[in-house]
């Protein structure tokens, strides 16, 4: 497959949405997607349509879920919003529909840009870009005397100065809960050790080298500057960590840092002192430990045509240039003509600076981030070696890549 890259190092503008202030629809809209805030937003304008129903689910069990509703026929949910990663499952098992009508009909003001292209048709339309990147306490950093961290291992040295003057006890965070978090987690540093995933040219993966145990070894060192249960802490635990001011060092997606001191309960330090900056690097090398990513809508392929387009205009109508005001603007890093940057966007800015690799949108990706979501925990534990773990996941992939006939 060949896949079209979205030049997010260049200008932020994206387009004006061809639905105007009125949107009227003629069939059932159901949409299923995450639930961080910026999705909301997507969602609740798609709800304002008239017309008929318009109903969402928005879940962190999303990627669970959407390709169950969308294989029946008809299809359960009219559209999944997807990223990088998530619409290459609905690909592979052929339950989105081309748009390229959609967008002759309805998407005038669409930039070329956020046309997510898949062997030559539009497969998705791309609102908005996200990263994941470092969020810090600037006081804490003050209090021990160092500079924001810019690789990983200035990170543990500050984390270990942390510690050592009782400021905090585990002060750093990330999502490590066991499964797709923790994979995401690994692809992210294995990248920014110069890491490549397969064998060029084929699906043949190779990750159990220098690069992959390096990875691993720093993700341990990292782990013991966490909370004991970081294997159950997804983005949610660990911005919930950040809010009680447990955490003064975390990776997280700028998606969730927009809107992180703003939750109910956080304290006052955090409100005050929360700082971004851009992916960090590892081993030294100058790569960025992280992944560019584009988030979108997509429209089920066993549906009628009239919902197809009742789902297209809808959504249109979520990401339309008016839903920007002050408060949606600090949600994300939208792909909306006038949508200005804001203090909040500087991490996934500087991650499209920084020439971050996009999420690989492979038709087998998907099962190595499940190999290694299964297979890596044991080490994280202690319970098996670095080599053992990345053999483990090697493993479980080339058994599932036979399986679905990306290898032989």
């Amino acid at each position: 497959m060949m896949f079209k890259r979205i030049a997010l190092a260049g200008s932020f503008l994206a387009f004006a949405a061809s639905a105007g202030a009125a949107c009227e629809i003629g069939a059932r809209v159901n949409i299923v997607g995450n639930e961080f805030p910026a999705i909301h937003t997507v969602a609740n304008g798609a709800k304002a349509c008239t017309g008929a129903e318009v109903k969402a689910n928005l879940t962190a069990e999303h990627q669970k879920i959407n390709l169950a509703g969308m294989i029946g026929n008809p299809a359960e949910y009219t559209s999944a919003i997807v990223a990088n990663s998530s619409i290459v499952a609905l690909m592979n098992e052929d339950v989105i529909r081309p748009l390229d009508d959609l967008v002759a009909k309805h998407g005038q003001n669409l930039q070329k840009n956020q046309l997510i292209t898949i062997n030559g048709e539009v497969m998705a339309v791309a609102f908005m870009a996200n990263a994941q990147h470092l969020v810090f306490r600037a006081d804490v950093l003050n209090e021990i005397g160092v500079e924001v961290p810019t690789s990983y291992e200035e990170l543990l040295a500050a984390a270990q100065m942390i510690r050592e003057k009782g400021i905090m006890e585990n002060p750093v965070g990330g999502a490590y809960k066991a499964g797709w978090n923790l994979a995401q987690e690994f692809n992210n540093m294995y990248l920014g050790h110069g890491g490549e995933f397969f064998k060029a040219g084929t699906a043949e993966v190779s990750i159990n080298n220098e690069a992959g145990v390096a990875t691993l070894e720093m993700m341990k060192a990292l782990s013991e500057y966490m909370n004991p249960d970081f294997l159950t802490h997804d983005s949610n635990a660990t911005n919930a960590e950040f809010r009680a001011g447990n955490v003064a060092l975390m990776n997280m997606w700028g998606s969730r840092a927009a809107t992180l001191a703003d939750a109910e309960g956080v304290v006052q330090g955090v409100k005050d002192h929360m700082g971004v900056a851009g992916p960090m690097t590892v081993g030294g090398g100058s790569d960025a430990a992280s992944t560019l990513w584009w988030d979108g809508w997509t429209v089920a392929k066993n549906i009628s045509d009239e919902e197809a387009e009742a789902t297209f205009i809808a959504l249109a109508n979520g990401i339309h240039p008016d839903m920007l005001n002050e408060e949606t603007s600090l949600e994300a890093v939208w792909l909306i003509e006038g949508y200005e940057p804001t203090e909040a966007a500087v991490g996934v800015f500087a991650a499209a600076q920084m020439g971050t690799e996009p999420y690989p949108m492979l038709p087998f990706m998907g099962l190595l981030h499940s190999a290694l979501g299964a297979e890596l925990s044991d080490f994280m534990q202690g319970k098996e070696s670095a080599a053992e773990a990345l053999a483990g996941a090697e493993a479980a992939y080339t058994a599932a890549a036979k399986e679905k006939g990306f290898l032989n």
